[in-house]
C-alpha cells in the first residue's frame, strides 16, 4: 500500500485513468460491432454508416494511446474489406 501522500494520489490517479480507459476501449469495441454486425446481416449501407462513425473513434483512441495506431489501421482496413466484399 502506498506510504507517503505522492504515491496515495498516483494511486488514486492510476484508478481514476484505468476506469476512463476501459470506458473509452468499450466504446471503441461496440462502435467496431455495430459495423461487424451490420456486414453479417448483408446490409451494405449500415454498415457503411457504422464504419463512418467507428473511424473517428478508432483515430480517437490510437491518439490518446488507448490502442496503437498500427491496430487501428488495422481495424479499419479489414472493416472496410468486409464492406466492398458485400
Amino acid at each position: 500500500m502506498a506510504n507517503s501522500a505522492q504515491a496515495k494520489k498516483r494511486a488514486r490517479q492510476a484508478e481514476k485513468n484505468r476506469k476512463q480507459n476501459a470506458a473509452q476501449r468499450s466504446m471503441m469495441r461496440t462502435s467496431v460491432k455495430k459495423v461487424v454486425y451490420a456486414v453479417r446481416d448483408g446490409n451494405k449501407e449500415a454498415a457503411e454508416t457504422a464504419f463512418k462513425a467507428a473511424v473517428p473513434v478508432l483515430d480517437a483512441m490510437s491518439r490518446k494511446g488507448i490502442i496503437h495506431k498500427n491496430k487501428a489501421a488495422r481495424y479499419k482496413s479489414r472493416l472496410n474489406a468486409q464492406i466492398r466484399a458485400l
